[in-house]
């Protein structure tokens, strides 16, 4: 490039192309440094330093507090609280830790020498750092089917053998056509059928027992032991999830995260089954009735945490544990999207999310008021956008068209050699 200047005329400029780079986690960092030939050692020693993050901590008390900032400060870090931490005159104040995962770690080493429940904060946030490392290797296990998590963003084609459902109510009732919807799901690239009995639209009454296990276990029978793919049941009863597990099903989908019906945790735990627990504000009949939240965010992934413990202390693994936000579900149009920009953040939580968002009413608002029918192309940026932020299952009714948006996005964001010249 030829620039002139007043001090020396016409002159050549050598462009050495800088930009700042996107590093969204540690293999970004790894990439680029194997790139330039770094030593393999320099690398190790390195990557953890070049991954900035920010980590809330809410309600700690004022000397927590203090000790914190100071151990931030001595790593080379920050900590952001209340002006009240500094005059003493607050009890508590959140904070917002910044820095290196280096620092961070360091600054958990630190706290785990000091008093007042210090240890147990930096506990918490060694699980946040870890949460966020790449999940390569870690597998969701539905009987004989094995899900590689943070390979490709798996589709859970929505099977709804209801009357009333706000999407497809009735249309998949009988027998034979809920079986032959199912073979076109998988064909059409389903990796999970999640087959629901009862509706849980907004302003919904609960089906009684008997008739969603009529509807749901003969479908499951009926799809047999050979069916290509694992299948979800939709559920928050303890006794349909029984009669489904029985008879061939490998996970419950559990709208009330185990809130409704505490008997459910030991039926799953007695199977060794996964659970998704989801985020519900109230129940289905009044769930949007004026919903309100200080911080969605906040008290949805509060919720979920507690959910996770719980379903722990029935037994339940870990590793057989998903959650789900709960778009929809006793959320306002700017909630759901909130929760959306910020999907990211419930990875701190060490399970696998899955993501509903498919065809859903603040899609249509969002757009204008668009009819169900019409709210494909909404749907497609919510999961794109999900996937980017860490969705691991996409939960969907038009499973041809999504796969495709999948795949598209896992091309983009997971990278890999996928593409045929």
């Amino acid at each position: 490039m030829i620039v002139l200047t007043k001090s020396s005329g016409l002159r050549q400029h050598r462009n050495h192309n800088a930009r700042a780079l996107i590093i969204k986690g540690e293999h970004d960092i790894i990439s680029e440094m194997e790139r330039i030939g770094v030593f393999s050692e320099g690398i190790e020693i390195m990557a953890k330093k070049a991954i900035f993050r920010v980590i809330l901590l809410e309600q700690i008390s004022l000397r927590q507090a203090v000790i914190i900032k100071q151990e931030m400060l001595s790593k080379g870090g920050e900590a952001a609280v209340n002006a009240g931490v500094a005059s003493l005159t607050c009890d508590s104040t959140d904070i917002l830790l910044m820095g290196t995962e280096s620092q961070l770690r360091k600054v958990s080493q630190g706290l785990m020498r000091q008093p007042f429940g210090l240890p147990q904060i930096a506990e918490e946030i060694l699980e946040v750092l870890d949460a966020h490392e790449p999940s390569g290797g870690k597998v969701l296990r539905l009987g004989t089917h094995t899900l590689a998590l943070g390979t490709k963003t798996y589709i859970m084609g929505i099977l709804n053998v209801t009357p009333d459902s706000f999407s497809d109510g009735g249309t998949h009732m009988t027998l034979d056509a809920a079986v032959e919807h199912a073979w076109r799901l998988v064909e059409e690239g389903a990796d999970i059928i999640d087959i629901g009995g009862e509706s849980t639209r907004p302003g919904s009454a609960p089906t009684p027992l008997a008739d969603e296990i009529r509807r749901v276990v003969p479908v499951i029978e009926a799809l047999g032991q050979d069916f290509p793919v694992p299948i979800s049941v939709d559920t928050y009863k303890s006794e349909v999830a029984e009669e489904a597990l029985a008879a061939g099903a490998h996970m419950i989908n559990d709208i009330s995260a185990l809130a409704i019906d505490p008997r459910l945790g030991e039926v799953v735990s007695e199977a060794k089954a996964p659970i998704v627990l989801m985020h519900m504000k109230g129940q289905p009949r009044d769930m949007q009735k004026n919903p309100e939240y200080k911080s969605v965010v906040s008290e949805v992934a509060e919720f979920l945490r507690a959910s996770i413990a719980r379903a722990e202390e029935y037994g339940i693994r870990r590793e057989n544990v998903l959650i789900d936000p709960g778009i929809g579900f006793g959320k306002t149009c700017a909630h759901n999207l909130e929760l959306l920009r910020r999907l990211e953040e419930f990875r701190s939580l060490g399970c696998p999310i899955l993501l509903g968002t498919s065809r859903k009413s603040f899609i249509g608002t969002t757009l204008g008021g668009l009819p169900v029918e019409d709210r494909a192309e909404g749907t497609a940026a919510t999961v794109a956008l999900g996937i980017a932020s860490g969705a691991d299952i996409v939960r969907v009714h038009d499973v041809k068209y999504m796969v495709r948006v999948a795949r598209m996005t896992d091309a983009i964001v997971r990278g890999g050699s996928i593409c045929e010249e």
